[in-house]
């Protein structure tokens, strides 16, 4: 029966059960859309990356004596959309079953679905043989439950799969969680090894990109790309993140300097999320490492790097598959502004934002803190749309697919969810930037003036933004502290609070 397989973008699988097969009569189709570099405006070395991956991907099926099917940018025969492009190959290889791997998007799979209504052979839908979880797992774990807590989901992941764990269901080193030791100051007192980069030549693909005329964010060096293309590179990154950065990562992952773009941050992200690395063979790389290296690595590394795979990355596809579509309109705190335009450009004082934008647009990249706690931080300060700081997100970051990044924008960065997945919304002043950071000492504004001619923006936001939202918190128990102490604050003090973060909110707008 001759078939048409699909392969999405981020469906780079090489350990997929597919390719175990030989058969004449199966064909491999995989496009360049402008369906896909259009729905939102994306980095420019995100676009390229996938491109890359995909085509290298392509080239070893094909080496692999499967019939392959290529569809670039500027293919006469591509259709840009996808429907179209399937329809059209159906027709002219007289296709008798159509096949796909469930997406990870839901405008993907709502697409697909209608799709395959539509045709008239037979269809079928496989698993991307990827993640710990299926799409309904962690529905399943959480029924009949008051909270969604991730911690919960987490101990279940570790003892299900049996990651860092002892006899009698004990966490191996006698604790879930090393949380508490992964929140120390970058000081400067290490040599941070150099990340893992690969200096490929890209300009064909940059070309094909320009030419089309598609509308792309931030900056590329086309003679020196430096994100990986295929599973070679994504292993070596992998390695040389085990051997060079693990040994710190946890210490420093909430750490956050001017000079240090990733510190010891593994960059991995991309590669997982096209799934040219399973996060199995991640996990077990790292848990390798630490067992090999116990007297230079502590076990609050490897835990911490495992907590954000094995728990927060599988966690949050289980949200976005519980929740979509409403998820993508939630907005309960009921936010209208807008980003200021200086998110695509870094063209601002703050420079805790200057340089965490900066790098986003050099680098296609920045680490979760400084996501979280900076650009996030800032955008629900100043009551941003979440729908703005949502497409932001979505495109500037090359690891931005939207099922991992809707769910950590909406719900953990921008409290849009009410308290879905966190229990009190991630604000605070500069006191924290400042704790976490080594951006204020050389910021034009005063991290520890509160109001006034050069105080730093970020303090009388901070209050502010209680003061506006202060109904809707006053019965969360974590708030309870943060709003007693705006209670105790006098009136004409509050009302100078607010007189400058409302001007200041103004003057991004104009």
């Amino acid at each position: 029966m001759k078939t048409l397989r699909l392969i999405l973008g981020d469906q780079l699988n090489h350990k997929h059960s597919w390719y175990r097969e030989n058969s004449d009569e199966v064909l491999y189709f995989i496009a360049e859309m402008r369906q896909e570099t259009d729905y939102t405006v994306h980095h420019i070395q995100k676009i390229v990356a996938f491109f890359e991956a995909m085509g290298q991907f392509a080239n070893w099926l094909e080496s692999h004596g499967k019939q392959v099917i290529y569809y670039r940018l500027d293919n006469r025969e591509n259709q840009q959309n996808l429907a179209a492009n399937i329809k059209q190959l159906i027709k002219r290889f007289a296709i008798q079953k159509f096949e796909y791997q469930l997406p990870d998007e839901y405008r993907l799979d709502k697409q697909l679905k209608i799709l395959t209504r539509e045709l008239e052979i037979e269809c079928c839908a496989y698993d991307t043989e990827h993640f710990f979880t299926s799409r309904e797992a962690l529905s399943n774990f959480f029924r009949g439950k008051k909270t969604l807590l991730m911690e919960n989901f987490y101990r279940h992941m570790r003892k299900k799969h049996d990651i860092l764990m002892s006899q009698q269901d004990k966490p191996e080193g006698g604790k879930w969680n090393y949380d508490q030791s992964n929140r120390n100051k970058w000081k400067g007192d290490l040599v941070v090894p150099g990340q893992c980069r690969f200096r490929k030549e890209v300009g064909h693909t940059l070309a094909r990109i320009r030419q089309a005329g598609v509308k792309t964010i931030g900056d590329i060096n086309p003679e020196g790309f430096s994100w990986p293309g295929d599973r070679k590179d994504s292993l070596k990154m992998l390695q040389h993140f085990c051997k060079h950065l693990l040994p710190h990562f946890g210490d420093f992952q909430d750490a956050m300097d001017p000079e240090e773009t990733c510190l010891f941050h593994s960059r991995l992200s991309f590669s997982l999320n096209c799934k040219l690395l399973s996060p199995r063979e991640v996990i077990d790389a790292a848990i390798h490492r630490w067992r090999k290296s116990q007297r230079t690595i502590s076990i609050s590394q490897v835990e911490g790097f495992i907590r954000q795979i094995l728990g927060w990355r599988e966690y949050m596809r289980g949200i976005y598959w519980r929740e979509m579509p409403g998820y993508s309109h939630c907005n309960v705190l009921q936010n209208r502004n807008r980003l200021p335009k200086w998110y695509w450009t870094a063209d601002t004082e703050m420079n805790c934002l200057y340089h965490t934008i900066k790098n986003s647009l050099e680098h296609s990249y920045a680490h979760h803190i400084q996501r979280l706690m900076i650009t996030g931080n800032f955008a629900l300060l100043i009551q941003t749309h979440p729908d703005q700081i949502d497409a932001w997100y979505l495109g500037i970051y090359i690891d931005a697919v939207q099922w991992v990044e809707m769910p950590n924008t909406r719900g953990m960065s921008q409290f849009a969810d009410g308290g879905m997945i966190a229990t009190k919304p991630y604000v605070s002043s500069g006191a924290y930037i400042n704790k976490m950071s080594n951006y204020c000492g050389d910021c034009k504004y005063n991290v520890n003036k509160k109001t006034g001619e050069g105080a730093c923006p970020f303090n009388y936001l901070y209050w502010n933004f209680l003061m506006e939202k202060y109904d809707y918190f006053k019965g969360n128990p974590r708030m309870a502290m943060a709003l007693n102490m705006l209670d105790k604050k006098p009136k004409k003090e509050r009302q100078g609070i607010h007189r400058q973060a409302n001007a200041f909110i103004r003057s991004m707008s104009q």
